[in-house]
């Protein structure tokens, strides 16, 4: 009943509120990104919704273009400006997602949406988290975002797939501020983000079923 009826009209109020409340942030952040980044400011990708369904994900961009001789991009960490560190740590980056909460591609509260390429290597059971609406912040998000294993992120996608409701919706929202307060789990231990899913080995996958 929460799922088909409250969540989506939760999202689109508490979605207006953020937007009002987060605005001058947002404005300040657009500002120097603007600087930083030479007149760009967003980050825009396609990215599966709601059964894998594609839409257009909108964040601020915290990283820049620069390319090597070849031109192929630069490691992430090199790319990665100061201000977009900032912008990245106090998880700012996000806020213009709730534009896309308001389309009603996402919700506040669900699976991170991940990348198109990725869909093709889920197993059964990781594949089960396309069974919701993605979200902004997550119960993966909460317990450890990307210090975690992609298996262990799946994990955790799952049981809120299997669990989803409004008390837990209100519990990941406030562990969610208590992150950013924290600055915890911004980046995995050797990586500015989290190195791309390659699929499951056998053995993982084994692990993750049982």
């Amino acid at each position: 009943m929460y799922r088909m009826y409250f969540k989506r009209l939760i999202d689109s109020i508490i979605s207006v509120v953020l937007l009002i409340l987060t605005l001058p942030f947002s404005l300040t952040a657009a500002i120097l990104l603007s600087f930083a980044n030479q007149g760009k400011i967003f980050f825009i990708q396609q990215r599966p919704g709601l059964h894998g369904k594609p839409f257009r994900i909108i964040k601020f961009k915290t990283m820049n273009d620069r390319r090597d001789a070849s031109g192929e991009l630069l490691p992430d960490a090199i790319r990665l400006t100061k201000i977009g560190r900032l912008v990245r740590k106090t998880s700012i980056d996000e806020l213009p997602q709730l534009i896309n909460v308001l389309r009603g591609d996402i919700s506040l509260i669900g699976p991170r949406p991940l990348l198109m390429e990725y869909l093709p290597l889920y197993n059964e059971t990781q594949r089960r988290r396309h069974e919701v609406r993605p979200g902004i912040t997550g119960w993966a998000q909460v317990n450890g975002r990307n210090m975690l294993s992609w298996e262990k992120k799946f994990e955790y996608d799952v049981y809120y797939v299997d669990h989803v409701s409004l008390a837990l919706d209100i519990k990941i929202f406030f562990l969610t501020i208590l992150k950013i307060i924290q600055g915890e789990g911004i980046s995995a231990d050797n990586s500015a983000t989290m190195e791309k899913f390659r699929g499951t080995n056998t053995s993982s996958q084994k692990e993750l079923n049982n």
